[in-house]
């Protein structure tokens, strides 16, 4: 493990011991024991016009110990934290998933998780407090086997010592799969001109096949549906550090749309690490409504589903400008969506030898 990964987990490590300091404090100084939160509901969190994100509002919930189900909670926090410390000072790592199995082992029944989704939430709220991500407790999700291809030099970390690997040289046709942890990537050369985020493993495998990487020096970035959090960060990563654009390809459905959002403006699940993983200045592609007129793309008609998304993101914060208003209003007209294989419908090349070449360069990224 490198000097700088060995800090890296000594500062999570004493933040996590801050926080059961800090409980053990109240309660020898005769407090009852709380913790203090951002409100959790999406009432609470807030469009930033200035950072152009999703972000949690002033609101904010007191966990305390003066209920059994207040007290049980904090029980449940110092545990997790017990564990996750244990983990940082062992350099081990977890899932999520087993962090939940995990808790029925321990010492105190009422310290277990009656069912994931709360073992993830205290995960985050632990997040929260101590301003340290996940991926720095050395806890990870379940593999998103999302991917990067594209002419990038980079070492990594790993369990035998550090590497260097070529994201096209040295890897085969799935490409370098995304670490839990991106931050542990150093990037060394590369010959990118933009970073294109797709959505959907069929047309990534289009694009490398038809060698789009290599024409255009593009990095194709496998977003998997909606990303994990290490997708959106390396994303991040590559247009701060390396000063590249970024484009993001998807279906043509609002859902998709809410894709792209993501990887632009943040999520509400992780709005207080939207500064971490958001890139305002990611630009969308397509598949766009209007290409669907354009092309006479083969179609499926909205569903009711599709119509009441589609009507709320009018009002939506990330989709207020005038092409965004221009768009979904023609896709209720229309009251059509496509997905992006429909352009195979025009021949396997069109994608990357007609539509992307002409679309990127009305962007002003060829």
């Amino acid at each position: 493990m490198s000097s700088n990964t060995e800090i890296q987990d000594e500062k999570a490590r004493e933040r996590l011991i801050d926080l059961a300091a800090e409980f053990y404090d109240q309660f020898a100084g005769g407090q009852i024991p709380e913790m203090q939160l951002p409100t959790r509901t999406k009432s609470n969190i807030e469009y930033d016009e200035d950072s152009h994100v999703w972000v949690y509002g002033d609101r904010t919930s007191t966990r305390s110990a003066n209920s059994v189900r207040g007290a049980r909670k904090l029980l449940k926090a110092i545990y997790t934290i017990d564990f996750l410390s244990q983990q940082l000072a062992e350099d081990r790592s977890s899932t999520l998933r087993e962090l939940y199995y995990l808790s029925e082992s321990w010492d105190s029944e009422e310290a277990g998780f009656n069912d994931q989704d709360e073992s993830n939430q205290l995960v985050e709220d632990l997040e929260i407090v101590s301003k340290v991500t996940r991926e720095d407790f050395h806890m990870r999700p379940e593999e998103s086997g999302a991917t990067l291809m594209g002419p990038l030099r980079i070492r990594e970390q790993t369990r035998r010592g550090e590497r260097e690997i070529h994201c096209q040289e040295d890897v085969g046709e799935g490409g370098y799969q995304i670490p839990n942890n991106p931050d542990t990537i150093e990037f060394l050369d590369h010959d990118i001109e933009f970073v294109l985020c797709v959505e959907t493993g069929g047309m990534r495998d289009r694009l490398v096949e038809n060698g789009f990487d290599e024409d255009h020096g593009a990095m194709v970035v496998h977003l998997k549906g909606q990303p994990a959090r290490a997708t959106r960060r390396i994303t991040k990563r590559l247009h701060d550090e390396l000063d590249l654009p970024v484009v993001v390809f998807t279906d043509g459905d609002p859902w998709s749309y809410r894709i792209y959002g993501s990887v632009a403006y943040g999520s509400i699940k992780s709005a207080h690490l939207s500064e971490y993983l958001a890139t305002p200045e990611a630009k969308f592609v397509g598949i766009q409504p209007q290409d669907i007129v354009d092309y006479d793309l083969p179609t499926d008609p909205l569903s009711d589903s599709d119509v009441n998304a589609l009507e709320s993101e009018l009002d939506d914060p990330r989709f207020q400008t005038e092409y965004w208003t221009e768009q979904i209003e023609l896709q209720l007209d229309i009251g059509k969506k496509a997905e992006q294989q429909a352009l195979a419908s025009r021949g396997l090349d069109f994608v990357t030898d007609t539509y992307l070449p002409e679309r990127l360069g009305e962007m002003g990224i060829f």
